[in-house]
């Protein structure tokens, strides 16, 4: 039986973590991104109201260089994030327009439901006016991306049926996980019939260069393949998956998912065999799972360099103290943010953090370890 998304070849990008260049994202290199992304036969394009100069960069990109009918489009509406009204939130659809240029979204999204979250679009009536920007043709489909509970997503599927997808982190490292639960959502997903769009499929990167023992376990297997490589493969070998997208910042990163997914048939059993030898190795190291989508950024009061102390933490943990102290002068000094040491442990970044992390007792462990 045919899904919505089907045709759509399984492979995305993510436009989230565009190149940078002079503190801005360099727009040459992702044209030359899209058009490398496009001559390989993929189509699907993923942004946010709510990612910095994302929806302007794809209009320069991507909606002024091609076809509208030759890619598909997604974006999404972060009502939780700064609205105070329902004019507000229903706002971000209209700048989201305007920055594209698009005319209209294949693909629209309430964004990062769960929790206190999923409150603002009940409060805003978003779920009727998305309902009604479809019925306009703003929009061909409607669905949500989510981070939370199986028991939450349960409940929102069943209160809303109307949802046409849903969009799940999902890749190896958290398809057990007691915290993100990848496996047990997309369970529920797809037992109330709807098709997932895959985010978050490197884990925002960690994936691509895991601890030594997880890749010394790939590099047995397959000497010439990436780490990342594996993660997409895992993610797009599941059933009822529209796409899995990579958020690319590369046109190198580009180029080896397109080797990957090109010809792309699913996994063998050996290469499952391999991938859970793989889980199991890295499940033994104890490593902070941020994935620098930096939500709690935008909500500390006290300019916290959040994502970029739990990433000199890991650093330190796989590698030591000097790599780990570097990469927090680049990362909170040079980004103008505040050390761990500043948090005033208000709660506010764990009530938005996605992944659930207890982020005060996190930033006192860096705060003892590496200052």
């Amino acid at each position: 039986m045919a899904y919505l998304g089907e045709s759509i070849p399984k492979l995305g990008f993510g436009l989230m973590r565009l190149p940078q260049k002079d503190g801005a994202i360099d727009v040459e290199q992702t044209k030359e991104m899209v058009d490398r992304f496009l001559a390989a036969g993929f189509t699907y394009f993923d942004t946010a109201w709510a990612y910095e100069g994302s929806e302007d960069a794809i209009r320069q990109a991507l909606v002024e260089r091609y076809p509208r009918e030759s890619f598909q489009l997604a974006t999404k509406n972060a009502a939780w994030i700064g609205a105070k009204s329902r004019e507000d939130a229903i706002g971000q659809f209209d700048t989201s327009l305007a920055r594209t240029g698009a005319g209209y979204f294949d693909f629209y999204l309430l964004h990062n439901l769960g929790e206190t979250r999923t409150k603002s679009f009940d409060d805003f009536g978003l779920w009727d006016w998305v309902q009604e920007k479809k019925a306009a043709g703003l929009i061909r489909h409607v669905g949500f991306s989510f981070h939370s509970t199986p028991e939450e997503l349960d409940a929102i599927l069943t209160a809303h049926p109307e949802m046409e997808f849903v969009q799940l982190q999902i890749n190896y490292a958290d398809w057990e996980s007691t915290g993100v639960q990848s496996r047990r959502c997309y369970e529920v997903a797809r037992a109330h019939g709807k098709p997932v769009v895959i985010m978050e499929p490197v884990k925002g990167g960690m994936l691509a260069t895991p601890p030594e023992p997880v890749q010394e376990i790939f590099h047995a297997a397959e000497p010439e393949s990436s780490c990342a490589s594996w993660a997409i493969r895992f993610a797009a070998s599941l059933e009822g998956i529209i796409t899995v997208l990579s958020g690319m910042s590369s046109v190198a990163q580009m180029e080896d998912n397109l080797a990957v997914m090109k010809d792309f048939h699913g996994m063998t059993e050996e290469e499952r065999a391999t991938l859970e030898k793989a889980r199991e190795a890295l499940a033994a190291i104890p490593l902070i799972p941020c994935t620098s989508c930096d939500y709690c950024a935008k909500v500390c009061p006290e300019n916290i360099g959040v994502s970029g102390s739990f990433t000199a933490m890991n650093l330190f943990t796989l590698y030591g103290k000097p790599g780990a102290l570097n990469q927090m002068g680049w990362l909170v000094d040079g980004h103008g943010k505040k050390r761990a040491n500043a948090c005033i442990r208000c709660g506010a970044c764990e009530r938005a953090c996605p992944q659930h992390l207890p982020i005060r007792e996190l930033l006192q462990q860096v705060t003892e370890k590496l200052l």
